[in-house]
């Protein structure tokens, strides 16, 4: 086996399984210290022992490389393999083409661009839109005007397959990528509803995608003010984890926010904004009583990883199959679009 694919995969299946996103960085950054190497220097190196002092190889990552020179599934994998089962890709999960929420290292995320474009293709996805965070979420290395202007020059170029003229790891890794990367953000729902980013560069974004960070616990008499003034944005594509609450997870537990969903709703129908079924495991948002009650208002929707990692994009069957059990039709989730059409629709408002 490959123990280069052998450390990645792992990397994988510990972020899809929510381990500490430590664990999965080192075996990451294993797999890249190794990648530059001929399998036959990999070899080399583990048998004179030279690997063992290789910066960035510890010894979990060295027993997993020994064990797959030696032809064998590493056991460290084998386990977790065992442990995730056979992802489905089955019904409507089988149907969704894209992704609209995804981070990188960019903001808050673990990884480069580059490394998320590869895992949302072998996830099976045409495309997925790059979400990193606006500036007044600074807890999330928010993006400033000019580094989201930085971030599109590198989008570009990774979209053409070349780097030429951006000086960014991203561009030099590059790697065959066959998954077209949307621009895009995860816009902050300021207190006065307003959206955290310069109007110009959220024009020239491909999808927008709008959230509620701050002051969860503020009265409905405020929220809903505040969501509907986001949602009248012409900008707006997607309402991201409407109800912003937690129901497990290492972050612990966080009730809904308070809102009048009735309007909220009827306002995301009306202006055309989708609202975001998140597929995290920590945060099933909206709760499914409120998945029915934004079908019943004639809502779009957004089947969304929310994902701050590669294996991240493992979790959409779960957003799928919450969107199933609601009985929400494969055209009514913007995710089922191909991305010509995608875009094409998430453009028309700013026209």
């Amino acid at each position: 086996m490959d123990p280069v694919q052998a450390l990645e995969e792992i990397a994988t299946l510990l972020e899809v399984q929510l381990a500490s996103p430590f664990k999965a960085k080192a075996f990451r950054k294993a797999a890249a210290a190794i990648a530059p190497l001929s399998a036959e220097e990999v070899r080399e190196r583990a048998a004179d022992g030279r690997l063992k002092r290789t910066p960035g190889i510890g010894d979990s990552s060295l027993g997993v490389i020994t064990e797959a020179l030696a032809g064998d599934v590493p056991s460290y994998l084998a386990d977790l393999r065992e442990k995730a089962g056979a992802e489905s890709r089955t019904g409507l999960r089988a149907e969704l083409k894209g992704d609209l929420h995804a981070h990188s290292e960019w903001s808050d995320g673990t990884t480069s661009i580059a490394a998320m474009a590869r895992a949302a293709a072998s996830a099976g996805l045409e495309y997925f839109a790059l979400t990193d965070h606006s500036p007044n979420l600074r807890v999330a290395n928010g993006l400033s005007p000019e580094r989201l202007e930085s971030q599109l020059e590198i989008v570009a170029a990774l979209n053409a397959g070349h780097g030429e003229g951006v000086d960014d790891a991203d561009a030099r890794d590059r790697g065959d990528l066959s998954v077209r990367i949307l621009t895009g953000i995860e816009v902050d729902i300021l207190e006065d509803g307003t959206l955290d980013q310069r109007p110009d560069l959220l024009d020239r974004l491909d999808v927008v995608v709008a959230s509620v960070h701050s002051k969860l616990r503020a009265p409905a008499a405020e929220m809903t003010p505040r969501m509907l003034r986001a949602i009248r944005d012409p900008r707006t594509n997607v309402l991201g984890h409407c109800t912003g609450r937690l129901v497990q997870g290492s972050r612990g537990t966080r009730p809904q926010s308070e809102f009048d969903a009735d309007a909220v709703f009827a306002a995301c129908a009306e202006h055309d904004v989708a609202v975001e079924i998140n597929s995290r495991p920590e945060r099933q948002d909206p709760p499914d009583d409120l998945i029915r009650l934004a079908l019943d208002h004639g809502c779009r929707f957004s089947i969304d990883t929310d994902g701050h990692a590669p294996g991240h994009f493992g979790f959409l069957a779960l957003g799928a199959a919450r969107a199933e059990a609601a009985g929400i039709p494969a055209e009514r989730i913007v995710t089922t679009w191909d991305a010509d059409r995608l875009v094409e629709w998430a453009g028309s408002k700013k026209r």
